[in-house]
């Protein structure tokens, strides 16, 4: 039987709660036990003025944002129609039914002043990793490192070739924190390969293809995660280049230690981290195991005798060939005795010409020259300590857990939906980052910490 036609007639009063209205397993409400932000206006009090207008609340914007990015909400403008509209948005903001929503504009201002000038997301990214200690998701002893590419928001047609350098018009906020940025060992100093075009947009965006595919201009983001549950310990911007990648590797590792006080026993990373120096720098001057393939160019294609099939005798300082013949720096004493390094940091250990004319395997050890060399690096006992660390079943396992680290990034650019910057600059790609990293540290703690069942109003 059809139904009588339903007439609205608007009640006289109404009852409505939304706390009763937000499910209980929804996302939000468990990140809300993890959200403190209760100091946050005393920690912004110096930036603001003692007269004038009220200004919008500091902790709903920040609560906005870490709905936005948790939620994948890439747009502040539909991040302001969304909160308008959604009961657990409001529910999350405190805004009630009743509450205004701020103009999207409203955000820009305060990123580029207050927030930035009070480092305000970097201290919201630590509180996220202190709550993470304080439940006893960090174990501290075992660290990964990488980074993964974020294009920019700049393209190919807006740009010059990276030989002629920025026009003298170009202005605007990002070229100001491009030229701040020139001698930052992170992006200007990374590396002194002029790229192939500077976008006009955004200058500190670098032009690669180290995907393979078509270039972009890109940033790098870099994570460094504790082990046990895969919590993001630091994370830091960089311009798109490797070199710049090892440096923020540095950067994380001392920032994480005189941050929170911890220091990792080991580190695992790709082969990209796995140069002399790099290596050196983890075993000497940090005491940290280097579960770090090295990155070694010795190996031969030609089937003649790689450096690997010459022993070394750390306690006579020389190798032994095949043949069984030594080789050493010097084979006579100067009168004035030299270095026994270059300038890149190698040793150069040489045969005898005399015993390498009559070996019978010269064909197959140095064709082309009139003796065998052997460069040795000054860092070389790191490397070899790292050969050593690879034949354990600790690294197997160092190896396998690596890769939770790069289901973060597919985390990042699937679920959160940051495959492309909206920002521009360093401090754009700082700010997103961080509040990125911010966005998955929560939704880790709401996965792991189980939420006590809400007893249902009567």
């Amino acid at each position: 039987m059809m139904g009588e036609r339903h007439i609205d007639q608007p009640a006289l009063f109404y009852e409505f709660s939304l706390e009763r209205h937000v499910p209980s397993d929804h996302l939000l409400r468990s990140i809300d036990r993890f959200v403190d932000l209760g100091d946050i206006r005393e920690q912004l009090r110096p930036y603001y003025s003692e007269t004038g207008r009220p200004s919008i609340d500091p902790e709903l914007m920040i609560r906005m944002l870490i709905i936005g990015y948790c939620m994948g909400i890439r747009s502040e403008r539909r991040l302001c129609d969304e909160v308008r509209l959604n009961l657990a948005y409001r529910w999350f903001c405190r805004l009630g039914l009743e509450g205004t929503v701020p103009d999207h504009s409203t955000f820009s201002k305060n990123r580029h002043g207050r927030f930035r000038d009070s480092d305000l997301l970097r201290q919201l990214f630590e509180a996220t990793v202190e709550r993470c200690m304080a439940e006893g998701m960090v174990g501290g002893e075992g660290f990964a490192v990488d980074a993964s590419m974020i294009k920019a928001d700049a393209n190919r047609q807006r740009s010059v070739p990276g030989d002629e350098g920025l026009p003298d018009e170009a202005t605007g906020q990002a070229v100001r924190e491009y030229l701040a940025a020139l001698d930052d060992t992170a992006f200007g100093a990374a590396t002194p390969v002029v790229p192939k075009f500077i976008s006009l947009a955004d200058p500190a965006a670098r032009w690669t293809g180290a995907n393979g595919g078509l270039a972009f201009f890109a940033y790098c983001t870099n994570y460094l995660i504790d082990l046990k549950h895969a919590v993001i310990m630091d994370v830091e911007a960089t311009t798109a280049v490797r070199q710049a990648e090892v440096t923020a590797q540095r950067i994380m590792i001392d920032r994480t230690q005189e941050r929170f006080g911890i220091w990792p026993e080991r580190l695992a990373a790709d082969t990209g981290y796995g140069s002399a120096e790099n290596l050196a720098w983890l075993v000497h001057e940090r005491g940290i195991e280097p579960h770090i393939p090295v990155f070694d160019k010795s190996a031969r294609s030609d089937g003649s005798f790689a450096r690997a099939d010459f022993p070394y005798d750390h306690q006579r300082d020389r190798y032994t060939c095949p043949a069984g013949k030594e080789l050493k720096q010097y084979h006579r004493t100067y009168a004035t005795p030299r270095p026994g390094v270059d300038k890149d940091g190698f040793m150069r250990y040489r045969a005898s010409k005399h015993d390498c004319d009559a070996c019978s395997l010269k064909p197959r050890c140095c064709p082309g020259q009139p003796a065998r060399k052997i460069p040795r690096s000054i860092h070389e006992g790191a490397r070899d300590m790292a050969r050593e660390i690879a034949k354990t079943d600790a690294y197997v396992t160092s190896r396998r857990e690596r890769k939770k680290v790069e289901m973060l990034f597919a985390h990042l650019k699937r679920i959160l939906k940051l495959d492309r910057l909206r920002l521009r600059g360093p401090n754009g790609a700082r700010d997103e980052f961080l509040l990125a990293a911010t966005a998955q540290n929560l939704r880790k703690l709401a996965k792991l910490i189980p939420m006590q069942q809400l007893v249902p109003a009567t």
